[in-house]
């Protein structure tokens, strides 16, 4: 019975994961943008962030330091997920390589 049960439950779901798990519309949209920018950019952006922080915190101003200096995460995130999105994309299956 139980067996029976799992077999019809896969059975009646033909279509593979990826299918089934696609992107929405925004998602698909944010991902043909920034696979456009070059990965090294982000890269670039965390660096400037990093030496902003330094130049700020050697004039004295601490708290802008802090808040530049906090930048930098964010970029290498940003640069991770551009490289994840040409890499492997949302809706790979789909699309003919």
């Amino acid at each position: 019975m139980i067996a029976d049960t799992r077999k019809r439950q896969f059975s009646d779901d033909s279509r593979t994961e990826a299918e089934q798990h696609s992107e929405g519309m925004l998602a698909k949209i944010i991902e043909q943008q920034t696979a456009k920018l070059p990965s090294d950019i982000f890269l670039w952006a965390a660096g400037v962030s990093i030496l902003g922080s330094l130049a700020l915190k050697i004039a004295g101003r601490r708290h802008d330091a802090l808040f530049v200096g906090q930048w930098a995460a964010p970029f290498l995130l940003l640069g991770v997920y551009n490289k994840l999105v040409k890499v492997a994309g949302s809706d790979r299956s789909g699309s003919k390589q």
